[in-house]
């Protein structure tokens, strides 16, 4: 079964809202096995839904809309899609009641504007809303279905839950999938690991997701028996570990340092930080982790010079030979944040997040990060050509990779 999603909305066209309903619709749909093969937006303007309805329901299997079910006047769905299913609007006076119950309840007054809501097409089957005022509808036409869903993410996750869901369940072909996480390793150069592509290929779809983090490999098997299925996935999984299987940290939904923390753990090892350019992102993330206590000592953020040196210990010839940003600043701050607590791992960054304060010999985008343990301390130079939350983002990357990295040896 293939199927299409139409999110509907002015504000998704102008940017204003971010449209995480497809996505997440996509998401789930894929897990039962419904392939989503195209997902479109359109504004509040009636030709162009019709429009886009009419295309849908002629190249797809089943179609959900979300958006433009609410009481105001550019919720313009359900009206559009009674005229396109050619089905007039009649008055359920239950669905009135239930609305001013569900006011009263919240102690409020229904406005006049929710009555138009208690309006129905006559050939659509209700979808129950437990959480909102506008319900739900199904539409059939020559065997495929339209689902009429509302915008709000909240009401729309519910009523797939418990609708929606249960319907494509079983209707579906098998799909599995899994994505390989990968950290310090450009696209490009991921690409060029794995050889001929078809190696993988036979097995199964190999698509590349670069992101501040790092390049995302996710494999994707297609069939009708599972068992089959999953064998040729674990068969290009180990093709491609093969190949990348030193930059991989984690698998699907996995994050870095959710996998930095389980070695943490795993070895009770405990890590200080000691940060400049990232100003407590790297403990930020660290610390997102339930159960950081076992392994997060202390983060310092150490921003000027004075902080270096009073907090770190760092001498002021180091700062005045060298300067924050270096090699041996980095190491001297990695150094002193493991010494005054007293932990296994001392980490720091120090660098240019941007756009301003960069030079030639120390451009935008550079970072030093140290590492000290009790036996060795050292320092990895990262040149980075983002803007500035993006450069903060993969100096932190950059950071936990190399914290794995001595965990792993």
């Amino acid at each position: 079964m293939n199927l299409e999603i139409i999110s509907i909305g002015d504000e998704l066209l102008i940017g204003q809202t971010v449209n995480t309903n497809a996505s997440w619709l996509a998401k789930h749909l894929t897990s039962l096995g419904v392939e989503v093969k195209w997902i479109s937006t359109v504004g509040d303007d009636a030709d162009d839904l019709k429009s886009a309805l009419a295309t849908a329901m002629h190249r797809s299997d089943a179609v959900i809309t979300t958006g433009g079910i609410g009481p105001t006047h550019d919720d313009i769905t359900k009206t559009v899609a009674a005229e396109f299913f050619e089905s007039k609007l009649i008055f359920k006076g239950e669905i009135l009641e239930r609305l001013k119950r569900r006011f009263e309840k919240r102690g409020r007054k229904m406005s006049a504007t929710n009555e138009d809501q208690a309006w129905i097409p006559e050939k659509a089957q209700l979808i129950g809303n437990p959480i909102g005022t506008a319900p739900g509808l199904i539409f059939e036409r020559e065997g495929k279905k339209c689902f009429i869903l509302p915008g709000v993410p909240s009401e729309m996750k519910m009523m797939s839950e418990e609708t929606l869901f249960p319907i494509f369940k079983g209707h579906g072909q098998t799909i599995v999938q899994k994505t390989i996480r990968t950290t310090g390793l450009p696209e490009s150069t991921a690409f060029e690991k794995l050889g001929d592509i078809k190696r993988v290929e036979q097995f199964a779809r190999v698509a590349f997701l670069p992101k501040t983090s790092g390049v995302d490999i996710r494999l994707t098997v297609k069939g009708t028996d599972e068992t089959e299925c999953q064998k040729k996935l674990e068969q290009g999984v180990n093709i491609v570990l093969e190949s990348v299987g030193k930059y991989v940290y984690g698998y699907d939904e996995e994050e870095l340092e959710e996998a930095v923390a389980k070695l943490l753990i795993k070895t009770q090892k405990t890590v200080a930080v000691a940060e400049s350019c990232t100003g407590g992102l790297l403990a930020n993330k660290l610390t997102n982790i339930s159960g950081s206590s076992e392994y997060f000592e202390r983060g310092v953020v150490t921003y000027s010079n004075q902080a270096k040196m009073d907090i770190l210990g760092i001498p002021k010839e180091v700062l005045e030979k060298h300067g924050a940003v270096s090699p041996e600043t980095a190491e001297a701050m990695a150094t002193g944040v493991r010494k005054i607590s007293g932990t296994d791992f001392g980490i720091s960054t120090t660098g240019i997040a941007g756009p301003t304060g960069g030079t030639k010999e120390k451009p935008v985008g550079l970072v030093y990060i140290g590492v000290s343990t009790k036996t060795e301390t050292y320092n990895k130079r990262l040149l980075f050509f983002k803007q500035r939350l993006e450069n903060k983002d993969r100096f932190v990357q950059a950071a936990l990779s190399l914290l794995k990295r001595e965990l792993s040896k």
